[in-house]
């Protein structure tokens, strides 16, 4: 039974020797001439003007839940879309109504969402 992966741990190894082994070689014989130039942060040619461990304005992280979302929601009506036309061309009439109502629920939920993000202030940035 063991055998029968035995290929794929092969895989595995020869996969982490050709990633791990550029990365050894180029450290082991690449020059380490660190000098203060080198160590110090960059930032568009300039010193950093202050720490780059700041907060975040939580409205940052709304819009992009928010385009998380509604990204999501694409990714659930293309399928949806592909297989419309078998909905419509069943003969039962309760399967053809149910395939159209489903995503009349499914985007009133999202625009119910959308509309609460958008009365809450998530979109709106200033």
């Amino acid at each position: 039974m063991l055998e029968n992966y035995f290929p794929i741990l092969v895989f595995v190894l020869v996969a982490l020797v050709f990633g791990c082994m550029p990365i050894l070689i180029g450290w082991l014989l690449g020059p380490n001439r660190p000098d203060s130039e080198k160590l110090s942060p960059f930032e568009c040619g300039f010193e950093p003007f202050e720490d780059a461990r700041i907060k975040f304005d939580v409205r940052y992280y709304l819009v992009a839940i928010t385009f998380i979302i509604f990204d999501l929601e694409l990714a659930f009506m293309f399928p949806w879309a592909a297989i419309f036309k078998e909905f419509v061309e069943v003969e039962n009439e309760a399967v053809k109504w149910f395939g159209f109502i489903e995503m009349f629920v499914f985007m009133g939920i999202l625009i119910v969402g959308f509309i609460y993000a958008w009365l809450k202030g998530a979109l709106d940035w200033e």
